[in-house]
This record gives C-alpha cells, sequence and structure tokens, in this order.
C-alpha cells in the first residue's frame, strides 16, 4: 500500500521545483514574499503576535466584531508592526538581522493603533472636535501605512497616495475643473486615521473581518494538502491528452487560484509541477511558463473564493458576497475556457502528445481515497448560498478543513500544523492590509474633496459620452494601475473612480465594478509589467518579455469578456429585460453556449490553427466570427455560426486535397 501511495504522485515529486528555488522566484517577482529569514527572540515574538491576530479573527467571527474603530485601528497597527519587522527598508537586502529604525516604526505602530483603543470613548464624544495630539498621531500613521505599503507594494502605490495627499492640500493650485480651496494638514491627517471614511473605511473593515478570514481558509486549505492533490487529479485526468500538461495546468490553476488569491503565488506554486511537465513534451519555454501565468492569474476570477477585492466589492455594492460570486462564474469559465482550448489547438498545430499512461498519477484512486479534502471547498459554497456571512462560512470552513483532514494519517494536521498554519494566515493578510490602508487614503481624499464625480464625469466627457471609448480608457487605467498597484487596491481606486463613470452610461452597477475588477487581474498578464508571466519565466528559464507576450495572447479571448458582459449583462445573470425565471435560465444557457463556441473560434485565430492552420484572412473570419458568438444575440450568433462553419467547410476540403494528392 505504501509503494503504491508513492506511485500516485511519483512523476511530480521528480520534476517538482525545491522549496528553495520556489522561494527565491516568489521574492525575485512579488515582494510579499521578500521578507526577512528572522531568528531567536524576534522570530518567537512575530511568531507569537501572528498566531495571536489570527486568534482574534477567529474569535470576532465566531462571537461578534467589535465597534467599527477598535475593530479596524489594531488590525492595521498589528499589520504595521509584523511589517517593519519583517519586511527591510531596501527590497533585496540579505541581512536578517532587523534595522533599530524598524524597531522604533514597529512601535509608533503599535502607539497610533493603541491610541483609537484607549481614547475610544472620549474620541466618540469630541468627534469632528481634534486637538493637536490627534493631528499629531494621525500624521504619523498615515507616513507609517505609506511606509509600510512601500516596502510591499513598491513605488507606484506610494506615489499614487502622495499625489492625493498633495491634491487634498494645494487643491487651489488645480486646473478648474480639480480645484478646490485646499484643506490643512490637520482636516486632511485626521479625516484619515481617526475617522471611518479614510484609511479605517470600507477597505479596511473589509480586510478586518471578511478578508483575513478566507486568507486564514487559503492557508488551511494549502497546509491540508488540497492545493497538491488538486494538482495531482489534473495532471492524471489530462496529463495524457494531446497537450495534456499543459491543460492540466489550466485545470489546476482554476482550482488552486481559488484558493490563493495571488497571481504570482499560484503561477509559482502550480508552475513548479506543471511548466517542467510542459517542457518534458515539446512545449517552448516561454510558451508554457505563459499557460500557466495566465491559468493562474485567472485564479482571482474563480468562484467561490476569488480574490480578496470581491469582498470590498460587496461592500461597496451593498450586495451579498454570495452573488457576487455567482455573477462572476460565467466570466471566469469563459477565461479558462479560452485558454484551454489555447493550449489544445497549440498542441494540435505543434503535434504535441501527453505523457506516458505509466508516468501519470492514478487521479480515480486519489479521489477514492482523499475525496474527503474536497469537503472544505463544497462547504463553504454551501455555506454562502445558504445565507451565511462570509465571516461565518470562512470561520466552519476552516474549522471542517481541520477536521477533514484528519481523516487520513497522511493528511492528518497535528497542534503544531494548526499553529503555524495560524501564523502563516497571518503573514499572507498583510499586502492585503497594506493595500486596504493605502486604498483608503486614495477614497478618503476622493471623498473628502467631492474628486470622484469630477473624475467620473471628466472620463465620460473625455469619451464624449461613447460607452466603448469610455469602457477602453476605464481598461487602459486598470491595465497601467495593475503594472504596479496591487489587485485589492487597483479595484478600490477604479470603483472609485471608473466604475461611476460606467454607470453614468447605463452599465449597470454590478457589471461595471465587475469589468474594472477583471482588468485589474489580467494586468498581471499584461505587458510590459506581467508580473505573473515574469514569475513562469523564471520557472521556465525563458525570457520574461516573451513570456508575458504569450501569456497576453493566450488570455487574448478574456480581454473582450468584459465588454460584453458591460454591454450585455445577461453573461453575469443580470435580467434587465424582466424575463421570467425559467426564460432567464435558458438564455443564459443558450448565452453561455454560444460564447463558449465563441472562445473556440478565439483561440484558432490566435493560435492560427483550427482544423489546419490558418490562412490570413481566416484568422480574420475567425475573430469576427468569435466576437459575434460571444455577444448575446440572436443576428450575432447566426451570423458568427455561418462564418465558424464556412471556415471548417473550407478548412476540412484542404485537408482532404492534401491528403489525396
Amino acid at each position: 500500500m505504501a509503494e503504491r501511495q508513492k506511485e500516485d504522485s511519483i512523476l511530480l515529486d521528480e520534476i517538482k521545483l525545491d522549496e528553495e528555488k520556489s522561494d527565491e522566484i516568489l521574492a525575485k517577482y512579488d515582494r510579499e514574499f521578500a521578507y526577512r529569514r528572522l531568528e531567536g527572540p524576534i522570530a518567537k515574538f512575530v511568531f507569537l503576535l501572528a498566531v495571536a491576530w489570527s486568534l482574534a479573527h477567529l474569535y470576532t467571527a465566531a462571537f461578534g466584531v467589535f465597534p467599527s474603530t477598535i475593530q479596524r485601528a489594531p488590525h492595521v497597527g498589528i499589520a504595521l508592526v509584523l511589517i517593519f519587522i519583517m519586511y527591510p527598508a531596501k527590497r533585496g537586502s540579505k541581512s536578517n538581522k532587523v534595522a533599530w529604525y524598524d524597531y522604533i516604526l514597529a512601535f509608533l505602530g503599535f502607539v497610533v493603533s493603541a491610541y483609537h483603543v484607549i481614547y475610544y470613548k472620549e474620541l466618540v464624544w469630541r468627534a469632528g472636535v481634534y486637538n493637536t495630539t490627534d493631528m499629531i498621531i494621525s500624521v504619523i500613521a498615515v507616513l507609517l501605512i505609506i511606509e509600510a505599503t512601500r516596502r510591499l507594494a513598491g513605488p507606484v502605490m506610494i506615489s499614487l497616495a502622495t499625489f492625493f495627499l498633495l491634491y487634498a492640500y494645494f487643491g487651489k493650485y488645480f486646473p478648474s475643473f480639480m480645484a478646490h480651496p485646499g484643506l490643512t494638514i490637520k482636516r486632511i491627517a485626521v479625516f484619515q486615521w481617526l475617522g471611518t471614511e479614510g484609511i479605517l473605511g470600507t477597505p479596511i473593515q473589509v480586510s478586518s473581518t471578511f478578508i483575513f478570514l478566507f486568507m486564514l481558509f487559503a492557508s488551511f486549505l494549502k497546509k491540508s494538502g488540497v492545493g497538491d492533490w488538486m494538482t495531482e487529479i489534473a495532471v492524471g485526468l489530462t496529463g495524457g491528452a494531446i497537450g495534456g500538461p499543459a491543460k492540466a495546468a489550466v485545470i489546476a490553476s482554476a482550482a488552486q487560484g481559488t484558493v490563493s488569491g495571488s497571481s504570482v503565488a499560484n503561477t509559482v506554486g502550480t508552475g513548479s509541477v506543471t511548466i517542467p511537465l510542459m517542457k518534458s513534451i515539446g512545449y517552448r519555454p516561454a510558451f508554457a511558463g505563459a499557460v500557466e501565468a495566465a491559468a493562474s492569474t485567472g485564479g482571482q476570477l474563480m468562484p467561490p473564493i476569488m480574490g480578496a477585492a470581491a469582498f470590498i466589492m460587496s461592500e461597496f455594492l451593498n450586495i451579498p458576497y454570495g452573488t457576487i460570486a455567482l455573477a462572476a462564474a460565467i466570466p471566469a469559465v469563459l477565461y479558462f475556457t479560452g485558454i484551454f482550448i489555447t493550449v489544445h489547438l497549440e498542441a494540435k498545430k505543434a503535434g504535441l502528445l501527453g505523457l506516458p499512461k505509466d508516468k501519470l498519477p492514478d487521479w480515480k484512486r486519489l479521489l477514492k481515497r482523499k475525496w474527503f479534502l474536497a469537503a472544505p471547498i463544497f462547504g463553504i459554497i454551501y455555506l454562502l448560498v445558504s445565507g451565511y456571512t462570509p465571516m461565518l462560512a470562512a470561520f466552519y470552513a476552516i474549522i471542517l478543513c481541520i477536521g477533514a483532514s484528519m481523516i487520513l494519517k497522511e493528511t492528518r494536521m497535528s497542534l503544531n500544523d494548526i499553529i503555524s498554519t495560524l501564523e502563516e494566515g497571518a503573514k499572507s493578510a498583510l499586502p492585503v492590509v497594506a493595500a486596504c490602508a493605502t486604498a483608503g487614503i486614495i477614497v478618503g481624499i476622493v471623498t473628502l474633496t467631492g474628486l470622484g464625480m469630477k473624475m467620473s464625469g471628466g472620463l465620460v466627457k473625455l469619451a464624449g459620452g461613447n460607452i466603448y471609448l469610455t469602457m477602453f480608457f476605464t481598461m487602459i487605467g486598470s491595465l497601467i494601475l495593475g503594472m504596479g498597484v496591487p489587485t485589492t487596491a487597483n479595484y478600490i481606486i477604479q470603483a472609485t473612480v471608473s466604475a461611476p463613470a460606467l454607470m453614468t452610461l447605463g452599465v449597470p452597477p454590478l457589471a461595471a465594478h465587475l469589468f474594472v475588477f477583471y482588468f485589474g487581474i489580467v494586468a498581471d498578464i499584461t505587458p510590459p509589467v506581467a508580473l505573473a508571466a515574469f514569475a513562469g519565466s523564471g520557472i521556465a528559464q525563458s525570457d520574461p518579455m516573451k513570456t508575458g507576450v504569450e501569456a497576453f495572447k493566450l488570455g487574448f479571448a478574456a480581454y473582450l469578456v468584459p465588454y460584453i458582459f458591460a454591454l450585455n449583462p445577461i453573461l453575469v445573470l443580470i435580467n434587465l429585460e424582466g424575463l421570467s425565471t425559467p426564460l432567464f435560465i435558458l438564455r443564459v444557457i443558450f448565452a453561455l453556449a454560444t460564447a463558449l463556441v465563441g472562445m473556440l473560434c478565439i483561440g484558432a485565430s490566435t493560435t492560427a490553427y483550427f482544423v489546419t492552420n490558418d490562412k490570413w484572412y481566416e484568422r480574420i473570419l475567425l475573430f469576427v466570427a468569435g466576437v459575434s458568438l460571444i455577444h448575446p444575440g440572436i443576428q450575432t450568433d447566426i451570423f458568427g455560426a455561418v462564418v465558424l462553419a464556412g471556415t471548417w467547410f473550407v478548412q476540412k476540403s484542404r485537408v482532404k486535397r492534401k491528403a489525396t494528392a
């Protein structure tokens, strides 16, 4: 029996990157993994603080949250303490020793959060009447958050925050449509830290409740072996098919992406297995890295968990998270279907076969022996659909995950495993806390100065009231922001500035927010700064820019989907026509079916292969057919189907002529 268990994963064990190499790639392309490897008493302090932080969030999930600022300020304060101790001021520093000034910064992080707790009642009683001490504490808090975010997210994010702070102070010097009288430093600072509309606004509110718990849940899923189990099953299921390892990468990344919420981490996690497998059967290194990057990036779009920004969207729109997850399902299916079809056609074109059967994991046996590992994922879906709050759903799912791991000895989590997972979950939340806090600065200034309405109105005016141009400008803005701003912060900024412009032109709120959410995510595979693709190139040992271009081509069809659901939101389950439920369901099914066929056309166009190699004009025809089929509508569907059928017939005839020649 023991020998057979080893054989289930023998191939994966042979080719999987070692942990040290994976950590090196993660640290190179993702700032959140470039932390100090602490030792001694300070390491124990970080361990205890992180575990206590996780336990505090589990407590509030089970018994209810504290009053707003008492819940949120310590959440930010503990994050600041951990960030300044764990992350050096200069990225790439070889020293694991904590600098003296980082201890001071960490202490100040504790002080500014403790101020909220100690003087909570007094601050409530004199809300709006602030003294000099309030201002000093608030200024320190803002500066600490900007520095912490610089260490974790880089210069772009803090440059944006700094610009908005300067805008708030020097408002009268800006162009007429942006101008305002200007605010005092005291007004700006106390609004940001002592109120609940700036740093401690909606993003941090969601981070201190839903997001932290879901990231903790993701850590428990990883620790219990769910991710590796899903990868092994994916390889076993598809590894033997044409281009099998690439297809396995798509399936495994879709599954793991719902858990990790990080494009780069997902790329390295599943890519350490799938990229070497793809190279072993003949895929070009750049293409192998691109497949994994494109698939891993889409993980944040995949329900039930999605990326952290989806929880903030729930608060912004005041709709249940389950509704957002359900609405995102069809776009996510189209995204992964497009990539799956593209890798299949690429394999057909290059004549790439799958892996030998004797080297594949026995997926049936893996499923039979460890089926219970899927219980936490199905459990959280059931809880969310049943109306549980995201906090309670995540809390019960964590318990279910621990319970499921106990069934077999090889998956069983010990007490030490559980405690170390509490630590890992807390550490994984740090980048999100920093991003949400800094995004709160930007949102706070937009609210305080009324810039949001001006910007959205200016965007519509710039586009001349044309919805297509407005969507295009919004897309470009999201992609540019995504080059240097984390997905969560990207969404928050665009939801504040650009989404209202789309809604002004008639796009439903949910579709408008999903539009900016979607493009904020695919920025990770959009050159010239495609971090997920660059991480994939590190594993594939390929040229980063070539890998980024390949990833962009793989996900090209995905760039069209947001335009389609913004114009015709039936793909995000919005019933604008007021159809009866049975008729609406039929319309959705038909729209999904034709869109999937459209993805086939787009894939055939980008790979230049359908039944056989495409002529240049056939690529154009297939692309037009694909767009027509993805767009819901009888006329567009008929047109697309006719063009597709015609192209298939022409290529089939060409193949027959060659065969008989």
